[in-house]
C-alpha cells in the first residue's frame, strides 16, 4: 500500500486489493501505519519471499520464528525489506562468516531485544505522546502524523546506541587474556533485589506498582553504567548487573543500597555478589557462580551486600579491602609506613548450606570508614 503525502493513504487498485487480500479485516490505521513504519507495501506470502531471497522455506521459517513473529501461513503479508533480511542472513552464511545455527542466534537475540524495546516505546511513550492535544480530535487523527515525525529520529538514534554498545562490547572481547576468556570469562556478578516485593503487589495499585518498578529499574541501571558495571537484566523486582573488577562491582551494591535507603518510596534492597568463571551467551549471563550471586541475594539481611569467599578474595588481593581489620590495624601503628587506604570492610558470617552448591560462607560487605 503506499500512502500520499496528506496522509490519506490513497493507494493504486491493485495496492488495495493486495492490502485487503493479505490483511483479513484489519484496521485500516493499522495497516497505514505498518505501511509507514516497514516503507514497503505487502507484496509477498512466505514462500513467495523465500524464493526472492534465494532460500529455503525450512531456513527462511527458522529465521522467522527466530526473529520472535508468528507464523502467517501463506497470506500476502512480507514486504522487499523481509526479502533483503533473508538474504543478508543467508549470504553470511554462505560466505562462511557465520555458521547457520550462528545466524538463526543473531535473528532470535536481535528479535528478542528489540521486541521488547517496541514493546516500552509504546507501552510508556507512544501511548501518552498519543492522547488528543484538543478536544474533538480522535488519536487516529494524532497517531499517524506524530509517528511520520518521531520514526526517522528514533530511528537514528536506535542505531547510534547499537554503535556505541558494539563498539564497548568490542573493546571488552579484544582486552580478553585469550579466546577462551571471550566466552568463559572470570567477572565479578551481582543481583540487587527489593525486598517484600510480593507483599507489596497485594497491596498496591497496579499503576503504583508500575511505578515502583520503574523507578527501581531506572535506577539501578543508572548506577550501574555511571560506576562502570553493565546491566544484564532486570527481572520486575530484581536486576542482574556484572563487572570485570571486583571494586567497581562493590561500589555498586553499597551505592545501591545506599541511594534506595535515602528514598522514601522504596523499600529495602538486599544484594548478592559472587566472583568466578561466567559463560555469556546473547547478552546474558550463565553458570554456578551466577547462581552462588542468586542464592546469596536470597538468605542476605536488609539493606546488606553478601559476597563469596572468591570475591572476598579478590577484594583483598586489589587492595581494596584488609584480610582483616586486626591487620589494617597493626599496620596503622607500625611506625614509619603509611596504613593502607581500603575502600571495603569484610566480615565473615556464619556457614550454611545452599541447595546445589553445598556449604559456603557468605562474607558481609560494608563501606569502610575513611
Amino acid at each position: 500500500m503506499t500512502v500520499d503525502d496528506s496522509g490519506s493513504g490513497a493507494g493504486t487498485p491493485s495496492d488495495i486489493e493486495s492490502v485487503e487480500d493479505g490483511a483479513g479485516g484489519e484496521d485500516p490505521l493499522a495497516l497505514r501505519l505498518e505501511g509507514l513504519i516497514l516503507g514497503a507495501e505487502r507484496r509477498y506470502t512466505p514462500f513467495q519471499a523465500a524464493r526472492s531471497a534465494g532460500v529455503s522455506m525450512e531456513l527462511a521459517s527458522r529465521f522467522w520464528r527466530a526473529m520472535g513473529f508468528a507464523d502467517i501461513g501463506q497470506a500476502k503479508a512480507l514486504t522487499e525489506a523481509d526479502v533483503l533480511a533473508l538474504r543478508r542472513l543467508a549470504g553470511l552464511v554462505e560466505a562462511g562468516l557465520l555458521s547457520e545455527a550462528m545466524a538463526v542466534q543473531v535473528a532470535r537475540s536481535t528479535g528478542q531485544t528489540t521486541a521488547r524495546l517496541a514493546e516500552w516505546q509504546i507501552d510508556s511513550f507512544l501511548e501518552g505522546l498519543t492522547e488528543p492535544p484538543e478536544p474533538g480530535m480522535t488519536r487516529t487523527e494524532v497517531t499517524y502524523p506524530l509517528m511520520e515525525l518521531l520514526l526517522p529520529e528514533l530511528e537514528e538514534f536506535l542505531v547510534y546506541v547499537w554503535r556505541r554498545q558494539l563498539a564497548a562490547a568490542t573493546g571488552r572481547v579484544v582486552q580478553a587474556a585469550d579466546d577462551e576468556e571471550m566466552v568463559d570469562r572470570r567477572l565479578a556478578v551481582g543481583f540487587a533485589d527489593l525486598v517484600g516485593f510480593t507483599r507489596l503487589t497485594r497491596r498496591m495499585e497496579e499503576e503504583e506498582l508500575g511505578e515502583l518498578v520503574e523507578a527501581f529499574e531506572t535506577t539501578a541501571a543508572d548506577l550501574v553504567a555511571a560506576n562502570g558495571g553493565r546491566l544484564i537484566k532486570t527481572l520486575g523486582d530484581e536486576v542482574l548487573y556484572a563487572a570485570d573488577d571486583s571494586g567497581i562491582a562493590a561500589e555498586i551494591a553499597l551505592r545501591l543500597i545506599e541511594t534506595m535507603a535515602n528514598d522514601e518510596t522504596m523499600p529495602e534492597v538486599r544484594v548478592g555478589m559472587a566472583f568466578g568463571t561466567v559463560t555469556t551467551r546473547m547478552g546474558d549471563v550463565f553458570g554456578t557462580t551466577v547462581n552462588l550471586a542468586s542464592r546469596l541475594t536470597s538468605i542476605a539481611p536488609r539493606d546488606a551486600v553478601l559476597v563469596d569467599g572468591a570475591f572476598a578474595e579478590e577484594l583483598q588481593r586489589a587492595g581494596e579491602a584488609p584480610v582483616s581489620e586486626a591487620e589494617a590495624a597493626a599496620l596503622a601503628e607500625k611506625e614509619g609506613e603509611d596504613a593502607p587506604s581500603y575502600r571495603f570492610a569484610l566480615q565473615p558470617m556464619w556457614q550454611r548450606p545452599v541447595r546445589g552448591l553445598g556449604v559456603i560462607e557468605p562474607w558481609l560487605l560494608t563501606r569502610r570508614p575513611l
